[in-house]
């Protein structure tokens, strides 16, 4: 027996519409996605579940997102708040992490020259909230208007957060960022 919607449309079929489209955003998007969680948490197993559990949902609420448009930006916000309620729950502060993963190959860019890599794990130790505004302001390379959008904060507070990570950064990285920690007088 076929159910039928008043609209005359199988809704077996408008499930496997759905179904293709939301297959078909995931297989776009989730290198780019898993990008984004990995310098969100700087761990490839927390991204990979990160990004398991942000497209997870989305897939839920996949038929009442209507700005089809600002799926990425919907997509990055369930990360950034997934992330953070991870960071505050406290059996993840009992957790201990550990240097060496069994089998486990590391991989690095090949365009990289390490640089890139070690400015990443000083970004890795930045306050949450100045990292996510990193993340998404110069990785992501989104407007101030849309990482405050993203975050629900002001653009005020994305100008600030992002300065002050800046100016950390620059002051433990001086010969990551090619400076000397202090600005030479004139």
């Amino acid at each position: 027996m076929q159910v039928v919607v008043d609209s005359g449309v199988d809704v077996g079929e408008r499930a496997a519409a759905r179904d293709a489209d939301f297959t078909a955003y995931m297989t776009a998007r989730q290198p780019a996605l898993l990008r984004t969680a990995y310098l969100l948490t700087g761990d490839r197993h927390s991204a990979e579940d990160l990004v398991q559990v942000a497209l997870a949902k989305l897939y839920l609420s996949w038929d009442k997102v209507q700005k089809r448009d600002q799926l990425d930006a919907y997509v990055r916000r369930i990360m950034v708040n997934e992330n953070n309620s991870l960071w505050r729950r406290p059996w993840k502060r009992r957790e201990v992490t550990s240097d060496l993963v069994p089998d486990f190959a590391s991989t690095s860019d090949v365009y990289d020259e390490g640089q890139s890599a070690a400015l990443w794990e000083f970004v890795q130790t930045l306050p949450p909230k100045q990292k996510t505004v990193v993340v998404l302001r110069y990785y992501e390379e989104l407007s101030e208007a849309e990482v405050a959008s993203t975050l629900g904060i002001s653009v005020g507070t994305v100008k600030s957060q992002a300065s002050r990570a800046l100016a950390t950064l620059r002051e433990r990285a001086p010969e990551v960022l090619g400076r000397t920690g202090r600005e030479e007088e004139r």
